[in-house]
């Protein structure tokens, strides 16, 4: 499934700066199984993740790696209850560029995330770049920041994020 992006001008995203996406809420707790098989994945054998008796002595639980942040609130592209997926903050930020990659994340982390937190989140669009040119292409970098929260409101963690929505240089000789 694809992401259809909005379309206009830099000062129609510019004046987007500010907005924040509707709060979004897990539709499940962290789980102590599903850490296991990122772990398992990854191969990342730190006790934390794996015994319990050394998790609750350090961190009262076991928890979560910081790599899984985003999976405690992220839906499923398709759920057969709702077939159509949110709209993401970054496809309604309208710009002429039909392309998005990732440049740049940061993660800032202010308690432990423990099987059984329940997540939400809010982003706000933080700014968008005057047009820049790049071996990729001509577009913006759009900033997103947001903030994860724990079922009782309590701030869990910040997330910034830097994109680059752009039109693709074409190959030389094209």
């Amino acid at each position: 499934m694809s992401v259809r992006l909005a379309e206009g001008s830099y000062e129609d995203a510019r004046a987007m700066i500010g907005t924040r996406a509707e709060v979004e809420f897990a539709d499940h707790a962290v789980t102590w199984a599903l850490i296991k098989y990122f772990c398992a994945m990854v191969q990342d054998s730190n006790a934390s993740y794996w015994d319990p008796d050394f998790a609750e002595a350090q961190w009262g639980g076991i928890v979560s790696p910081p790599a899984m942040l985003l999976t405690w609130v992220m839906a499923p592209d398709w759920q057969p209850q709702s077939p159509e997926p949110k709209t993401l903050l970054l496809a309604r930020i309208p710009l002429p560029d039909p392309t998005v990659i990732s440049v740049e994340t940061d993660t800032e982390l202010f308690r432990p995330i423990r099987a059984g937190d329940w997540l939400n989140v809010e982003e706000t669009l933080v700014d968008v770049s005057a047009r820049k040119s790049t071996e990729l292409g001509e577009g913006h970098f759009v900033t997103t920041e947001a903030v994860f929260r724990a079922g009782d409101g309590t701030p869990v963690a910040r997330y910034r994020h830097v994109l680059f929505r752009y039109t693709p240089r074409k190959p030389a000789g094209q």
